[in-house]
């Protein structure tokens, strides 16, 4: 079954260096150096390196790596890093956790023949796949090599299991040839155990340890308050929005502004207007995606202003304070888009995908308002919501009447924000246990 999935991924290599050439028209870092995800580097052959490789494949897993990294180098001086990626974004944020001496290419396809030309030109002592990357030719040369392979913050979601469980003849080898796996929750561990690998512990989710850029939250937070004390706005935002979500999100601004429309047209509510003032943010998921959003904001009718334009407070950018919508199109300001934020309104939970994680908005301080589908990240999202630093909604219409009312209840959102706060510091401590659970593997031999 094995040498029947390598040959078939072999046969769509074709297929992905094509893919790669079209992703690279809007993300130049899918042209470069392709070569690599086939086995072919530039680097010099270092068999005295003795790396230790981490795999993290996108941005969230590559934030993750860095707190774990930044632990193992204080404990391990001298380590040297192999990183890789299987996204631009990824592997761009992961340029800066480099040292002198580290190596960073991209994730091996998974045939044989590529993953052994990744393993004998680097010859790591040990890898680290952070969260999901199971990969069945990658698990099972290491383990031929003697490699110990590790899945730290690991998770596996119903749909994740359910899927692997119809691959069976080769989810069951991949996952039984891990050396250990460091699972995020007791849910994580017992889906795990379904597949018949026995988790080495809970360790918790390595992502409550991330420390939100002081610096962008306090910038963020001087705008939010001279909003609110110039023009008594407040800023609703979706965040980490994925297809389809953009646009429920903006019907339903619509929607709203027509019926403050036609009351404000009855003078039935003097007041409302102020009541009401809301900012409206978006900051999709995918950088590629920043055009795309912008043009459907105009679709609708609306005017944008796109957070790139902004040289400073938008207060002092006359389009910006014009714009019905705000457009966060700026990669590693999420602290800033969070702390400007009254209330957030969850990515990736409106539609069916799963959510986006919502912990870097509960440790800026920031509530927030989740749709139905949080299954990628069920435990944080039902501790979030029991803590009160999270509300359940059925629905965008919901979710946004929702946010808008957290806005207005000014006793409500301070609760709220406490609690955000509280739920993070909370769930702490993580990363210091991932880092004793691997130290018996970077021990020099």
């Amino acid at each position: 079954m094995l040498g029947l999935y390598s040959g078939l991924m072999r046969l769509v290599q074709p297929l992905v260096r094509r893919k790669m050439a079209r992703r690279a028209v809007k993300e130049p870092g899918y042209g470069q150096v392709v070569g690599e995800r086939f086995g072919h580097y530039s680097q010099v052959k270092d068999t005295t390196a003795q790396f230790v490789w981490v795999h993290a494949v996108s941005l969230g897993e590559t934030r993750t790596a860095a707190m774990l990294l930044k632990a193992l180098r204080a404990q391990h001086p001298g380590l040297r890093i192999l990183l890789t990626h299987g996204t631009a974004t990824g592997r761009e944020e992961g340029r800066a956790l480099l040292q002198p001496g580290d190596v960073q290419v991209w994730q091996p396809w998974d045939t044989q023949v590529v993953v052994q030309r990744f393993f004998e030109h680097f010859q790591p002592r040990l890898g680290v796949l952070i969260e999901t990357e199971v990969w069945p030719c990658l698990v099972a040369v290491a383990q031929a090599r003697g490699m110990p392979l590790v899945l730290v913050n690991a998770r596996l979601s119903d749909k994740s299991l359910q899927q692997a469980l119809t691959m069976s003849p080769l989810a069951y080898p991949a996952y039984g040839g891990l050396t250990a796996v460091l699972a995020q929750t007791q849910a994580d561990a017992q889906r795990f155990r379904q597949l018949g690998v026995e988790a080495a512990g809970v360790f918790g989710n390595l992502k409550f340890d991330a420390s939100p850029s002081p610096e962008l939250q306090s910038t963020g937070k001087a705008w939010r308050g001279a909003l609110k004390q110039s023009v008594k706005k407040s800023v609703v935002m979706l965040a980490s929005s994925r297809e389809g979500e953009e646009r429920l999100y903006l019907e339903q601004v619509m929607a709203i502004a027509h019926v403050n429309r036609a009351l404000a047209a009855a003078n039935s509510i003097a007041s409302s207007e102020n009541k009401q003032a809301v900012k409206y943010l978006i900051v999709p998921r995918h950088p590629q995606r920043f055009d795309e959003v912008a043009a459907l904001v105009l679709q609708h009718g609306l005017t944008v202003s796109r957070r790139s334009s902004w040289t400073a407070c938008p207060l002092e950018d006359a389009a910006a304070m014009q714009a019905d919508v705000w457009l966060g199109d700026t990669l590693g300001e999420m602290p800033l888009y969070y702390a400007l934020s009254d209330v957030a309104l969850l990515g990736g939970s409106f539609e069916k995908l799963g959510g986006q994680n919502l912990i870097e908005a509960a440790a800026c301080g920031c509530p927030v308002v989740m749709g139905p589908h949080t299954f990628n990240f069920l435990e944080a999202a039902e501790l979030a919501e029991a803590a009160g630093a999270a509300l359940r909604v059925a629905d965008m219409a919901e979710g946004l009447q929702c946010a808008i009312n957290l806005t207005r209840d000014g006793q409500q959102h301070k609760t709220c924000v406490q609690a955000a706060l509280a739920f993070a510091a909370a769930h702490q401590g993580a990363t210091a246990r991932t880092a004793q659970a691997l130290a018996p593997h970077l021990t020099p031999a």
